[in-house]
């Protein structure tokens, strides 16, 4: 699946136009808004992939694409909120440890022990949240729902299934090799920041390709045409 997702973008006859667009949606993420509308596409991508849809969508209805692109942050966001807060509850622990003990020695390492207890519990916490949002994300992307983004009995027998946990690697591997070839490029800082947006794009694209044509041959969902999808307002 890893080949089909490489090549997903280039079954569209505008891909490059696609590309062109994501990338500079991604050099201008700095000012937020484009960062939103990135993810509203990588939805419509999961939207479109686990329905069979094998033709990348086209960036339009760019208010929509924006209204469901924060949509989609606020999902990952409230995944990743947990182990932030587990991390910074830990890390003040150890501090007010280490403040407490007036700078003893073990105080510090007590307070140390506490901090460094928090990091790998944050972080572990972090894995689960990384592993929960795809799914998170297609199953509000089928429902259209915020909610669905929740609902872990729909959830559960998807995420302890091996082909998610596959796809999910997959997935994964492929944006770790776009990090590496971003990496690569960054040695001339100028092209590494340019080009480094457009490969992260292709990349994010075709790691949700899997996702969404995963979670299509788990979840069994009908096809429906464009005007029935999701997250389409109707046209006035």
């Amino acid at each position: 699946m890893i080949s089909e997702s490489i090549n997903y973008l280039r079954n569209g006859e505008d891909w490059v136009k696609t590309v062109l667009i994501g990338g500079v949606l991604g050099l201008l993420s700095i000012l937020i808004i484009p960062s939103f509308i990135v993810i509203g596409y990588l939805l419509r991508v999961v939207r479109t992939t686990m329905r069979g849809d094998e033709t990348p969508p086209e960036f339009d209805d760019w208010g929509d694409m924006l209204v469901d692109g924060v949509k989609g942050f606020a999902i990952a966001f409230v995944y990743a909120l947990i182990p932030a807060i587990i991390a910074l509850v830990f890390g003040f622990a150890g501090f007010v440890s280490i403040v407490a003990g007036g700078g003893s020695d073990v105080a510090g390492a007590f307070g140390g022990i506490v901090t460094l207890l928090g990091l790998l519990v944050a972080f572990f916490l972090s894995i689960i949240a990384l592993y929960l949002i795809p799914a998170a994300l297609a199953n509000y992307a089928e429902t259209d729902r915020m909610g669905a983004a929740f609902e872990f009995n729909t959830l559960r027998p998807i995420l302890t299934s091996g082909k998610y946990a596959t796809a999910w690697l997959m997935a994964f591997v492929v944006l770790f090799a776009s990090s590496i070839v971003v990496g690569i490029l960054n040695i001339i800082p100028v092209l590494g920041f340019v080009v480094g947006a457009f490969v992260t794009f292709y990349a994010a694209v075709a790691a949700y390709y899997i996702i969404g044509k995963t979670w299509g041959e788990l979840h069994e969902i009908e096809m429906m045409g464009e005007d029935e999808m999701p997250g389409q307002q109707p046209a006035v």
